[in-house]
């Protein structure tokens, strides 16, 4: 249902957004070790935030949940893994992505940890335009071996789009749309949609984990 709902939102807005690399061709990942592993739950620890919005890593945790739950994995609770995590002394990012995941599966029992880093999470002002601009990284690791099963990157760009017609009244009318769009930028919905690019897209994105139907049924595409 997601999945669906998603790629509605992608044709429905496809007009709106500016696409980081999605002129090149990537190639296919090796899923070798990814399916050697074949995780059945997912930990996502505190994300690393790179950007200069204190409040980035909440508003993200808010969105990385579900695209994994619908994936067909299991995913323990973000919020409660980050207060616990807190209560252990485990609350900078930084130290957890630098620590080895063995320990954090003994801690919660998962199969894999996801590390997460917020490269970009801004808005540009540019007078009679304002882009909003969201950018992930993504690293899965088994708890076993440490060894890294899948990684993947994720850059969007939303820049509204202005009808106000020429002239100085569409002058004005671009630069009040610009100056909303930078004082109140909506990250989520952009968070959410490269989640699901960075999740779903084929030879790129994670394979159908085990509570999906799709689990072992798509070897051709991931």
């Amino acid at each position: 249902m997601y999945a669906r709902f998603v790629k509605l939102v992608v044709v429905a807005t496809a007009m709106l957004f500016v696409l980081s690399g999605c002129a090149v061709q990537q190639a296919r990942k090796d899923y070798g070790s990814f399916r050697d592993a074949s995780p059945r739950s997912i930990l996502v620890v505190p994300v690393i935030n790179k950007s200069v919005e204190v409040d980035a890593p909440d508003y993200f945790l808010s969105t990385i949940a579900r695209p994994l739950a619908e994936r067909g994995f299991y995913v323990f609770p973000v919020h409660l893994v980050k207060r616990v995590m807190e209560d252990d002394g485990l609350s900078d990012a930084d130290m957890v992505h630098a620590g080895e995941p063995q320990r954090l599966g003994k801690l919660f029992g998962s199969d894999a940890v996801m590390y997460i880093s917020i490269e970009r999470w801004d808005a540009q002002y540019l007078i009679l335009a304002t882009a909003v601009t969201v950018e992930m990284k993504y690293t899965l690791k088994s708890v076993a071996t440490g060894e890294t099963l899948w990684a993947n990157s994720q850059k969007l760009v939303y820049q509204p789009q202005n009808n106000s017609g020429g002239g100085i009244a569409g002058l004005v009318a671009m630069a009040i749309t610009a100056a909303i769009t930078k004082a109140a930028p909506n990250y989520v919905p952009l968070a959410q949609q490269a989640n699901f690019m960075a999740i779903y897209t084929k030879g790129q994105g994670l394979p159908a984990g085990p509570y999906d139907a799709a689990f072992n049924k798509d070897k051709s595409e991931f």
